[in-house]
């Protein structure tokens, strides 16, 4: 074997290894999080763990045929995952079949899980990106290809998916080799769209009001927030012990989901909060060696540089807003967020990585 084969088979390994603890820490803070709301909801504290194992089978399952299955074959079929993607995101609006939460139209019912469609739609639009600009590199379709999607997605709503589609986008342009002057006009000209999805919605507003002003109403708007910044007090350095949590007692919202960083930060600290974020950057760093063990597959090499910004984005975009640098934005935290879509989807996302390095070797 030679030295660059041992070095490709090497980084294949610490991805795999990055992917099992993540996902295996992340099951045990799903169940920390998420006993009392699946006892009262369900009756049992085992309720939601339990979907969420499922959805880690599922996810096995998934990574396994595309860690199986060639990475060329995503490729070839990136204008089809495309079309599908988006005919997914158009089935939420069909009555039989989507359902509507909390005055948000984003998932359908199959009867037997609730899908969440744009977690699907994260990969086609990767795929498709990667097929067209593997072979061109051309403004106008890019744009035609990105509008679409986000703006079904501001129709749902769901800003923080549009801001992720929206990233996925950019960088893949940008590393394709896109005009950054290009790059910079289509920002401007889609900054006031952005502001006027967020001035023209009286909820993304109050998140917006909130965030400026975290204080304001600790018992109304700014509960969610002010929970949060309880959960980081009370776990001070070492934090409070595994299933010690108070925040998941019904105080903190969200706490299995969007907010589980925060219990992460309650139950085990800052000690144990930065060996999390050591987890993903270490997976982040195994992803971008990836893509430089691809240069000679340009498709491929734009494959993974898509699941990057992918995972990256979404980890960072949950993070940020759940210590207050920015507003909340209800995108789930990667591995850890209770969610069977996302979770499959990004085990499926992880196989396909694995694949192609294993392919470069």
């Amino acid at each position: 074997m030679t030295q660059a084969r041992t070095h490709h088979m090497k980084v294949a390994r610490w991805l795999f290894l990055n992917v099992i603890l993540l996902t295996l820490v992340g099951l045990i803070f799903v169940f920390e999080s998420s006993i009392n709301e699946s006892y009262r909801t369900f009756g049992t504290p085992y309720a939601l763990v339990n979907q969420q194992l499922l959805g880690i089978v599922i996810g096995i399952g998934a990574f396994i045929v595309a860690s199986m299955t060639s990475s060329t074959l995503w490729l070839r079929l990136g204008p089809a995952l495309y079309v599908f993607g988006v005919l997914l995101l158009l089935l939420i609006y069909f009555p039989l079949i989507g359902l509507e939460l909390n005055g948000a139209r984003r998932w359908l019912n199959l009867g037997f899980m609730i899908l969440q469609p744009v977690e699907i739609m994260k990969f086609c639009l990767i795929a498709s990106f990667a097929y067209w600009f593997s072979k061109k590199q051309r403004m106008r379709p890019f744009l035609v290809l990105t509008t679409l999607p986000l703006a079904l997605l501001l129709l749902q709503p769901d800003l923080g998916s549009t801001l992720i589609l929206g990233g996925i986008a950019v960088g893949v342009f940008f590393v394709a080799g896109g005009s950054i002057k290009k790059l910079l006009l289509t920002g401007l000209i889609c900054l006031p769209l952005l502001l006027l999805a967020v001035f023209t919605s009286p909820y993304r507003l109050e998140r917006v009001k909130t965030f400026l002003n975290p204080t304001s109403d600790p018992l109304g708007t700014s509960f969610h927030v002010t929970q949060i910044e309880l959960a980081f007090g009370r776990g001070g350095l070492l934090g409070r012990g595994i299933g010690n949590s108070q925040q998941k007692l019904s105080y903190l919202p969200e706490s299995s989901t969007d907010s589980i960083f925060a219990i992460v930060g309650e139950e085990i600290g800052f000690a144990g909060t930065f060996a999390v974020l050591l987890l993903y950057l270490c997976l982040f760093f195994h992803l971008y060696l990836a893509t430089k063990q691809l240069e000679s597959k340009p498709g491929q090499q734009l494959l993974v540089y898509g699941i990057l910004f992918w995972i990256a984005g979404q980890t960072f975009l949950n993070l940020l807003a759940t210590v207050g640098l920015i507003p909340l934005t209800g995108e789930p935290l990667p591995f850890f967020s209770y969610g069977r879509s996302s979770l499959i989807m990004i085990l499926f996302a992880s196989g396909v990585v694995i694949r192609a390095t294993r392919e470069s070797a």
